[in-house]
């Protein structure tokens, strides 16, 4: 029985990408560099946000999860998701936060969403405490980026088509 392997994505220099640990950023370089005597052929990725590069070797791209921006389905996945009711399981803060923190650190826009959606607050609804709201922050800037990209447009507007969603 043979193993079915999807062929790795093939990036280049100008596309957006979403590397898991640290969201939204953009190839800006395909570089070959000699490292401890051996020539490795590096991605080279910015995040504006966080003024951080990146270099990633191709063969460890798929390893580490690099991916290009979701299809129009999955965030719109997402989205769903976002319009969904909060479902905050009855177990210790401390645990909880620990999924959250996965859910975000996987990439994946709709387990991002979830993580919105459970920990998003409305105006009139108690406050949140210090690690909630920086877990939401995360998760919500994460998710936000990645939908800027997709809809060609600016953070500041995916951010209020987000809040619009989350308000209803």
């Amino acid at each position: 029985m043979s193993i079915k392997r999807t062929p790795s994505p093939v990036f280049s220099s100008g596309d957006y990408v979403v590397y898991p640990t640290h969201g939204v950023g953009k190839v800006s370089d395909i570089s070959k560099q000699n490292i401890a005597g051996t020539e490795l052929e590096l991605l080279v990725v910015n995040f504006d946000k966080d003024k951080m590069t990146l270099r990633i070797p191709v063969a460890k791209v798929e390893h580490v999860g690099l991916r290009k921006i979701s299809e129009a389905s999955t965030i719109n996945d997402a989205l769903t998701t976002l319009k969904g009711k909060a479902k905050v399981k009855k177990i210790m803060w401390s645990r909880r936060a620990q999924e959250y923190e996965n859910k975000i650190n996987s990439g994946n826009p709709v387990a991002i969403a979830e993580v919105v959606r459970d920990l998003y607050r409305n105006e009139n609804v108690a406050e949140q405490s210090y690690s909630e709201r920086q877990i939401y922050e995360q998760a919500f800037e994460r998710l936000a980026s990645e939908i800027a990209v997709f809809d060609n447009t600016s953070v500041d507007q995916a951010n209020k088509k987000l809040l619009d969603i989350l308000a209803k």
